[in-house]
Protein backbone atom coordinates (compact mmCIF):
# COMPACT_ATOMS: atom_id res chain seq x y z
CA UNK A 1 0.00 0.00 0.00
CA UNK A 2 1.27 3.78 -0.74
CA UNK A 3 2.15 6.26 2.05
CA UNK A 4 -0.11 8.43 0.26
CA UNK A 5 -1.42 11.06 2.99
CA UNK A 6 -5.22 11.23 3.14
CA UNK A 7 -7.10 13.89 1.36
CA UNK A 8 -9.27 15.58 3.45
CA UNK A 9 -13.02 15.56 1.97
CA UNK A 10 -13.55 19.39 2.62
CA UNK A 11 -10.01 20.70 1.52
CA UNK A 12 -9.72 22.60 -1.37
CA UNK A 13 -6.73 21.61 -3.90
CA UNK A 14 -3.43 23.61 -2.89
CA UNK A 15 -2.29 25.14 -5.86
CA UNK A 16 0.21 27.37 -4.30
CA UNK A 17 3.21 25.31 -3.48
CA UNK A 18 3.87 21.67 -1.82
CA UNK A 19 3.72 23.45 1.39
CA UNK A 20 7.63 22.62 2.07
CA UNK A 21 9.46 26.53 3.38
CA UNK A 22 11.83 28.22 0.90
CA UNK A 23 15.18 26.44 0.51
CA UNK A 24 16.95 29.48 0.31
CA UNK A 25 20.13 30.76 2.00
CA UNK A 26 22.07 33.61 2.90
CA UNK A 27 24.56 33.04 0.07
CA UNK A 28 21.55 33.27 -2.20
CA UNK A 29 21.03 36.81 -1.22
CA UNK A 30 24.49 37.63 -1.34
CA UNK A 31 24.19 37.00 -4.92
CA UNK A 32 21.64 39.49 -5.17
CA UNK A 33 23.37 41.84 -3.50
CA UNK A 34 26.82 41.71 -5.96
CA UNK A 35 24.44 41.61 -9.14
CA UNK A 36 23.40 45.43 -8.17
CA UNK A 37 25.46 47.64 -10.21
CA UNK A 38 25.23 51.65 -9.52
CA UNK A 39 27.62 52.70 -12.54
CA UNK A 40 24.93 50.19 -15.13
CA UNK A 41 22.32 52.51 -13.99
CA UNK A 42 23.90 55.75 -14.25
CA UNK A 43 24.48 55.27 -17.96
CA UNK A 44 21.20 54.18 -18.96
CA UNK A 45 19.77 56.85 -16.79
CA UNK A 46 21.57 59.20 -18.83
CA UNK A 47 21.27 57.40 -22.35
CA UNK A 48 17.18 57.81 -20.97
CA UNK A 49 17.36 61.42 -20.47
CA UNK A 50 19.32 62.25 -23.97
CA UNK A 51 16.30 59.72 -25.71
CA UNK A 52 13.58 61.75 -23.50
CA UNK A 53 15.15 65.10 -24.91
CA UNK A 54 15.27 64.39 -28.47
CA UNK A 55 11.67 62.72 -28.09
CA UNK A 56 10.14 65.72 -26.29
CA UNK A 57 11.89 68.21 -29.20
CA UNK A 58 10.00 65.84 -31.53
CA UNK A 59 7.11 65.54 -30.40
CA UNK A 60 6.86 69.45 -29.48
CA UNK A 61 8.07 70.54 -32.83
CA UNK A 62 5.71 68.12 -34.78
CA UNK A 63 2.37 69.28 -32.61
CA UNK A 64 3.53 73.37 -32.23
CA UNK A 65 3.01 72.61 -28.66
CA UNK A 66 4.91 72.06 -25.20
CA UNK A 67 3.50 69.61 -23.03
CA UNK A 68 5.31 70.01 -19.32
CA UNK A 69 3.52 66.47 -18.42
CA UNK A 70 5.68 64.76 -20.42
CA UNK A 71 8.35 64.70 -17.28
CA UNK A 72 6.24 62.31 -15.54
CA UNK A 73 6.65 60.35 -18.80
CA UNK A 74 10.66 60.92 -18.13
CA UNK A 75 10.01 59.92 -14.73
CA UNK A 76 8.48 56.66 -15.72
CA UNK A 77 11.11 55.18 -18.27
CA UNK A 78 14.23 56.45 -15.60
CA UNK A 79 12.83 54.31 -13.23
CA UNK A 80 12.30 50.94 -15.01
CA UNK A 81 15.72 52.04 -16.45
CA UNK A 82 17.30 52.20 -13.03
CA UNK A 83 15.38 48.66 -12.44
CA UNK A 84 16.45 47.44 -15.39
CA UNK A 85 20.28 47.89 -15.76
CA UNK A 86 21.14 48.45 -11.50
CA UNK A 87 19.04 45.33 -11.01
CA UNK A 88 19.52 47.45 -7.67
CA UNK A 89 17.67 46.29 -4.02
CA UNK A 90 18.54 48.52 -1.70
CA UNK A 91 17.69 52.59 -1.24
CA UNK A 92 20.59 53.82 -3.43
CA UNK A 93 18.58 53.27 -6.39
CA UNK A 94 15.64 55.26 -5.76
CA UNK A 95 17.33 57.81 -4.66
CA UNK A 96 19.53 57.73 -8.04
CA UNK A 97 16.41 57.49 -9.87
CA UNK A 98 14.98 60.65 -7.92
CA UNK A 99 17.92 62.66 -8.44
CA UNK A 100 17.90 61.46 -12.36
CA UNK A 101 14.35 63.05 -12.62
CA UNK A 102 14.99 66.29 -10.50
CA UNK A 103 17.54 66.62 -13.02
CA UNK A 104 16.47 65.07 -16.05
CA UNK A 105 13.23 67.44 -15.74
CA UNK A 106 15.44 70.68 -15.49
CA UNK A 107 17.78 69.55 -18.21
CA UNK A 108 15.42 68.84 -20.89
CA UNK A 109 13.20 71.79 -19.84
CA UNK A 110 15.89 73.71 -20.76
CA UNK A 111 17.14 71.98 -23.66
CA UNK A 112 13.32 72.59 -25.30
CA UNK A 113 13.61 76.12 -24.52
CA UNK A 114 16.74 76.30 -26.44
CA UNK A 115 15.25 74.06 -29.26
CA UNK A 116 12.25 76.68 -29.31
CA UNK A 117 14.87 79.34 -29.82
CA UNK A 118 16.73 78.19 -32.15
CA UNK A 119 13.48 77.64 -34.19
CA UNK A 120 12.50 80.87 -33.65
CA UNK A 121 16.09 82.77 -34.30
CA UNK A 122 16.90 79.89 -37.40
CA UNK A 123 19.72 79.07 -35.84
CA UNK A 124 20.66 74.90 -34.76
CA UNK A 125 20.18 74.23 -31.21
CA UNK A 126 23.46 73.89 -30.05
CA UNK A 127 24.30 77.37 -31.15
CA UNK A 128 21.99 78.59 -28.81
CA UNK A 129 23.12 75.93 -26.24
CA UNK A 130 26.79 77.18 -26.44
CA UNK A 131 25.68 80.94 -25.92
CA UNK A 132 24.00 80.64 -22.12
CA UNK A 133 25.73 82.30 -20.05
CA UNK A 134 25.10 82.98 -16.36
CA UNK A 135 22.54 85.55 -17.04
CA UNK A 136 20.45 83.46 -18.87
CA UNK A 137 19.84 80.88 -16.01
CA UNK A 138 17.35 83.58 -14.11
CA UNK A 139 15.51 84.62 -17.22
CA UNK A 140 14.57 80.86 -17.93
CA UNK A 141 13.45 80.30 -14.11
CA UNK A 142 11.24 83.54 -14.11
CA UNK A 143 9.67 83.29 -18.19
CA UNK A 144 10.10 79.47 -18.97
CA UNK A 145 10.06 77.32 -15.54
CA UNK A 146 6.59 77.58 -14.07
CA UNK A 147 4.84 75.73 -10.65
CA UNK A 148 3.70 73.67 -13.27
CA UNK A 149 6.86 72.47 -14.40
CA UNK A 150 8.12 72.08 -10.79
CA UNK A 151 5.21 70.11 -9.43
CA UNK A 152 5.51 67.77 -12.68
CA UNK A 153 9.75 67.31 -11.80
CA UNK A 154 8.78 66.19 -8.30
CA UNK A 155 5.77 63.88 -9.94
CA UNK A 156 8.38 62.65 -11.83
CA UNK A 157 11.54 62.17 -9.06
CA UNK A 158 8.66 59.99 -6.99
CA UNK A 159 7.41 57.46 -9.90
CA UNK A 160 11.06 56.97 -10.84
CA UNK A 161 11.86 56.09 -6.78
CA UNK A 162 9.03 53.98 -7.16
CA UNK A 163 9.70 51.94 -9.81
CA UNK A 164 13.71 51.64 -9.37
CA UNK A 165 14.17 48.82 -7.20
CA UNK A 166 14.30 45.58 -8.56
CA UNK A 167 11.37 43.47 -8.12
CA UNK A 168 11.60 40.30 -5.79
CA UNK A 169 10.10 36.92 -5.53
CA UNK A 170 9.43 35.70 -2.45
CA UNK A 171 12.28 33.07 -2.27
CA UNK A 172 14.86 36.39 -3.27
CA UNK A 173 13.03 38.66 -0.34
CA UNK A 174 13.65 35.73 2.14
CA UNK A 175 17.50 35.03 0.68
CA UNK A 176 18.09 38.60 0.98
CA UNK A 177 16.96 39.00 4.33
CA UNK A 178 18.72 36.04 5.62
CA UNK A 179 22.14 37.30 4.41
CA UNK A 180 21.40 40.78 5.82
CA UNK A 181 20.33 39.06 9.14
CA UNK A 182 24.00 37.23 8.95
CA UNK A 183 26.12 40.53 7.65
CA UNK A 184 24.09 42.56 10.75
CA UNK A 185 25.62 39.82 13.35
CA UNK A 186 28.88 39.46 12.03
CA UNK A 187 29.19 43.54 12.72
Amino acid sequence: MEDKPKSKLLRLRKKHGDGRGLTVTAADGERLVRAQSLRNATVASLVIIIVFCVLWIWLSALTNRVFPWMTVMLGAMLGLAVRRAGRGVDWRFPTLAAAMALAGSIASNVVLGASTTAASYDTGLLEILRAVTVMTWPVFFDEVWTVAHGFFAVVAAGLAAFLANRRLTRAQFYALRKWREQSDGHQ
